[in-house]
């Protein structure tokens, strides 16, 4: 059964998954409405309340959340979620995309510290920084 939880003060179980090495996905929203789903790493920072993702800034998702950004105050809405068995957690928020170049390094060295490898450089990276509304889930192995 699904669980609600506090995005910026989760449970121990819920951050423990999300600190746990696993694929996500991203779910933006295409100017038609329609949800595009990619696969992406995440890092989740419930101290700062936000979860991030690199991309190279041309890349579709980034095209949607800077196009979605103009729709809603305080950025695009997104979702990202894991899946692993019968556990899986989902962060919702409002995404902005990020150009500063410490602000795409902090998401660079979340990324490597989760996933245990540092990606190649690019010079078109930029970063999502989703801040955080709703979390939900089921972190048990039951």
């Amino acid at each position: 059964m699904a669980k609600r939880s506090d995005p910026l003060n989760p449970d121990p179980t819920f951050l423990g998954f999300w600190r746990e090495r696993h694929l996500c996905t991203l779910t933006t929203l295409r100017p038609d409405g329609t949800p595009h789903v990619v696969p992406v790493g995440v890092t989740y920072d419930p101290e700062a309340g936000l979860a991030r993702v690199i991309a190279n800034k041309s890349s579709a998702k980034v095209l949607h959340v800077l196009a979605g950004s103009g729709t809603e105050e305080g950025g695009a809405r997104v979702a990202v979620c894991q899946v692993d068995g019968r556990r899986w957690a989902t962060l919702e928020g409002l995404a902005v995309v990020r150009t500063e170049p410490d602000r795409v390094a902090e998401a660079v060295r979340r990324y490597a510290e989760r996933y245990e490898r540092m990606p190649a450089p690019n010079p078109d990276r930029v970063a999502i920084e989703i801040a955080l509304t709703r979390a939900t889930g089921n972190g048990s192995p039951s």
